[in-house]
């Protein structure tokens, strides 16, 4: 089955459709670098559950079907993303794959879910980037039903993840009018704060309210770092709209950054994130 519908038209929905076609372009990068969070999640879920799982951020749908794939032909596993070209080859994955899953085109914050409609809602860093959290998680909570889970993956602190600001911090000599991050806006490390997550949670109808830290080692190849830090993240926004002699000057200066995190053929860092587990009051 394959549900699409719409996305409301604001600034996330511009973003993520715009940054999602270099998303699907390194779906493969991208989902064996995270792999070991969304095992994280995956294995929360029981195997051959007759399930109604809900993956919010779904992007390109790799957890969602891994996700499928464990509750098999007797559950249900539905994605949603805001983003259409991610949307889109989730669902391609899913068909070529044979993977009982279904994708859902909305911005989570305001989509008209089914009431009580599943019993398991999860994400891989999916749920930052709301721009009413408490809002979005109270509609998640009504496509609950009553106590049902919720798991979700999101990254700590950027002081935690130095790899993840790597490449702006080494390219703010260059690019001295490079975007500053919001700390107090929707973003990748808008639930630093596990007092903040606690709260917003508590006020959207979730209870049980479990925060853990992990860390998780994550590998890239090195041969495609470069690829990686151009394509991706903040610079990954900015340089398609800046010169060549720029961009040269970018990545000579940029790529020596990340020396620290080499090791041979491969990059290794540590995802330091927080694992999030609740009950629908």
């Amino acid at each position: 089955m394959r549900n699409v519908t719409h996305s409301t038209d604001d600034d996330q929905a511009a973003r993520w459709n715009r940054a999602g076609h270099v998303w699907v372009e390194e779906q493969a990068l991208l989902d064996e670098m995270l792999r070991p969070l969304e095992e994280i999640l995956v294995e929360a879920v029981p195997a051959g559950h007759t399930g109604r799982v809900l993956d919010v951020g779904c992007g390109t749908g790799s957890t969602t079907v891994a996700v499928a794939r464990r509750l098999g032909p007797a559950g249900n596993c539905v994605g949603v993303d805001i983003s259409e070209p991610m949307v889109t080859a989730a669902q391609e994955r899913a068909a070529r794959e044979g993977a009982p899953a279904s994708f859902i085109l909305a911005d989570a914050q305001e989509y008209a879910f089914v009431p009580a409609a599943f019993d398991t809602v999860v994400s891989r860093f999916g749920v930052m980037f709301f721009n009413d959290s408490v809002r979005a998680f109270a509609n998640l909570r009504r496509a609950a039903e009553d106590g049902a889970a919720l798991r979700f993956v999101a990254w700590r602190g950027a002081e935690d993840n130095p790899f993840m600001t790597t490449a702006e911090r080494a390219a703010a000599p260059v690019l001295p009018d490079l975007p500053a991050r919001r700390p107090d806006g929707p973003g990748q490390f808008a639930f630093a704060d596990p007092d903040k997550v606690r709260h917003l949670l508590s006020a959207s109808g979730w209870a049980d309210i479990d925060i853990r830290p992990v860390d998780v080692t994550c590998v890239l190849p090195t041969a495609d770092l470069v690829r990686y830090f151009t394509r991706l993240g903040p610079l990954g926004l900015i340089l398609p709209d800046v010169d060549e002699p720029t961009r040269t000057r970018l990545v000579e200066t940029v790529r020596p950054a990340f020396d620290r995190y080499v090791q041979g053929a491969e990059v290794r860092f540590t995802a330091a994130c927080w694992s999030v587990g609740a009950r629908a009051a």
